[in-house]
């Protein structure tokens, strides 16, 4: 009985330990303004390369087209050494300088397909045809650094 009133006493004092613990944004933490977009892919087996081939005359080139515009900050593809194990083995990053530039605009639209192209728009969807057959999105996720105190 003894050993059980410690126990509970120590659980009761480590729980009001976490309740006073809790950090406060702006005063414990800051989240940044910059937002990367990321996307979590999981490339069938033995396809990886035919599947970057394909986001490098698409999606990389985009995004290359896009940062030059001044619409993203950055992006960035990650491939895993493991490509078998996980929920996905390719993450693909978009970095924007604040929230406000993942939302549409007409503006940025309208810039981007005239620097586009009709050629590049009809060679994309060329070949993204190919990609349901060698790839699953697993999820997308939106992402603030946070920058503790």
């Amino acid at each position: 009985m003894k050993t059980i009133c410690k126990l509970l006493a120590l659980s009761l004092l480590l729980s009001a330990a976490s309740a006073w613990a809790q950090l406060k944004p702006y005063t414990d933490y800051e989240p940044s303004q910059e937002v990367t977009h990321i996307t979590t892919i999981k490339v069938h087996a033995n396809m990886i390369d035919d599947y970057l081939e394909g986001i490098r005359e698409t999606w990389v080139a985009s995004n290359k087209l896009a940062k030059e515009l001044g619409h993203i900050k950055g992006y960035s593809v990650w491939v895993t050494e493991l490509p078998n194990s996980g929920d996905f083995n390719i993450v693909l990053a978009v970095d924007y300088a604040s929230g406000a530039d993942m939302q549409p605009s007409k503006e940025r639209y309208d810039a981007f397909m005239k620097a586009w192209g009709k050629a590049n728009e009809a060679k994309t969807r060329e070949l993204v045809k190919n990609y349901p057959a060698m790839r699953d999105i697993t999820g997308e996720y939106t992402m603030r650094q946070i920058t503790f105190k």
